[in-house]
């Protein structure tokens, strides 16, 4: 059992696993919210954070539950293996030997093994670190499988495409404005692509010119092996933290001023599309699951820990939200939060206007590498056939070719941060944190069941057991995708 502790890296308390949840889930959405809830509605808005909350800790508690039954499933398979081990061991010795050990195993090891497969609570223990692509082919059939390695590219075809978006938009924002009479980024309508930024250039070039020196700085990455050094992740969310604490005080410390311009509506469903795959997006845990749960050092009261860490977030996306839509009005809500911060009428300090403008451009620009590379590598996966190897040329150009190309290509073509997240988490977000665990969960009981007999209990069992549960993930699933189609259409129809 130590040995297989010891694959899961270095163990962490259940309060830094906390600590680490809440760093996960919390990114780049929750910088696209704020405009989000201006453009539907506080009311609305508060409703359907709060709801699609809940959801995503239901489908977090599918998840650990699957999670638990993949490793009963392992260590189970590794004593059946261990057992025929020994019965091969044993026909090989003389006729005495045999009966001995025969009967040692009838009195000492066959009820022990009895006892394990038919609900001892160890069975159940998160040791082994089981991937959700590891648990798609333990429970999927091949079709199922190959949808998940869809979905998941899609989702992450999404991510790339808004973080080679975020950065040459900040980027553009914030050294226009400089290069402009203005000390810092004013009200979105007072600018459009087409105007100027320096001589010349419009500021849709400028963007431009930025997004090629980003691919050009970052892409290269994507053909390599890169791993997220711990000392990165500590700078990154330590300039996170900074940033939104930053943020949240100067903007109650101007509504306290009586100088808070936000007048929210109470509710505008033209906005709910956006604001629907925003807060899908800003809640995105369940694919890395696996390896923030499993180094947990003691998972006794895991659920609860979950549920107080979605508590935090949801009082988090609030404050953030809140005091966004009632200090800024919501036709000058830019769709970086950061960038409202970079006006000299807002933030008087240069340095704190710089900081908090360029700020996505630091975080975003360590991630990026590492999302391209997994997407590479579920590339490879989808595509990989037993025993076979790829060529050079397509293991080293053509899959790292296809995955930096198509969401610079999108970020080439669009900056609407907003609509990106919102499309990225109303279709592939919801697949991942809604149609996926409802399945996973669904499967890996039915398994768990002919494996281990009826009536067996998972330790680690989501507290929604019924079957209601799944079928009620999966019609909101549906319900989203409809209505976020539904709605496309429409407005496209419209236009």
């Amino acid at each position: 059992m130590a040995g297989e502790i010891t694959e899961t890296g270095e163990l962490y308390s259940p309060y830094v696993g906390l600590v680490y949840m809440f760093n996960l889930i919390v990114g780049t959405g929750a910088l696209t919210m704020p405009k989000a809830f201006a453009t539907a509605g506080w009311l609305v808005s508060l409703v359907l954070l709060v709801f699609l909350g809940f959801m995503s800790f239901v489908t977090t508690t599918f998840v650990v539950e699957a999670m638990a039954a993949a490793n009963a499933q392992l260590r189970w398979k590794r004593v059946e293996t261990l057992q025929e081990e020994e019965d091969d061991d044993s026909s090989t010795a003389s006729d005495s030997d045999v009966l001995t050990r025969d009967n040692d195993e009838r009195a000492e090891k066959r009820p022990i093994l009895s006892v394990q497969r038919h609900g001892s609570p160890n069975l159940f223990e998160i040791t082994d670190r089981v991937e959700m692509g590891q648990m798609a082919s333990m429970f999927f059939s091949k079709v199922g499988v190959n949808l998940f390695y869809f979905c998941i590219i899609i989702y992450l075809y999404g991510d790339l495409a808004i973080y080679a978006a975020a950065v040459p938009f900040s980027l553009m924002q914030v050294t226009c404005s400089v290069g402009n009479d203005s000390c810092g980024v004013e009200a979105e309508a007072k600018y459009n692509d087409t105007d100027l930024c320096w001589g010349p250039l419009h500021r849709v070039d400028a963007y431009r010119i930025y997004l090629a020196v980003f691919t050009l700085l970052l892409g290269p990455f994507t053909f390599f092996d890169v791993q997220k050094t711990k000392y990165l992740q500590i700078l990154t969310s330590l300039m996170r933290w900074i940033a939104f604490a930053i943020m949240i005080v100067l903007a109650l410390v101007r509504i306290g001023h009586g100088r808070g311009e936000g007048r929210p509506p109470l509710a505008d469903f033209s906005g709910v599309r956006n604001l629907l795959g925003v807060c899908v997006y800003s809640f995105m845990c369940q694919h890395s699951l696996p390896s923030l749960v499993t180094p947990v050092s003691s998972k006794r009261h895991l659920t609860r820990l979950v549920f107080l860490d979605y508590v935090l977030i949801l009082a988090f996306y609030g404050l953030l939200s809140f005091t966004a839509i009632f200090c800024f009005r919501g036709d000058s809500l830019l769709d970086m939060y950061t960038l409202n911060f970079a006006r000299c009428d807002v933030v008087g300090l240069a340095a704190v206007r710089f900081f908090l403008g360029l700020f996505p451009v630091f975080t975003i620009s360590t991630n990026f590498p590492i999302i391209a590379v997994t997407l590479r590598n579920n590339w490879k996966t989808l595509f990989h056939r037993e025993g076979g190897t790829y060529p050079w040329v397509v293991d080293r150009v053509v899959f790292p070719t296809i995955t930096l190309l198509p969401p610079v290509v999108v970020a080439f073509c669009t900056h609407d941060l907003e609509s990106l997240v919102g499309i990225t988490g109303a279709y592939a977000g919801t697949g991942i944190q809604y149609v996926i665990p409802a399945f996973l969960v669904y499967l890996c009981r039915k398994d768990t069941q002919l494996a281990f007999g009826y009536g067996t209990i998972n330790k680690h069992g989501s507290p929604f057991r019924h079957t209601f549960w799944v079928g009620f993930v999966l019609l909101w699933a549906f319900s989203c995708f409809f209505f976020v189609t539904a709605n496309i259409v429409l407005s496209e129809t419209k236009l």
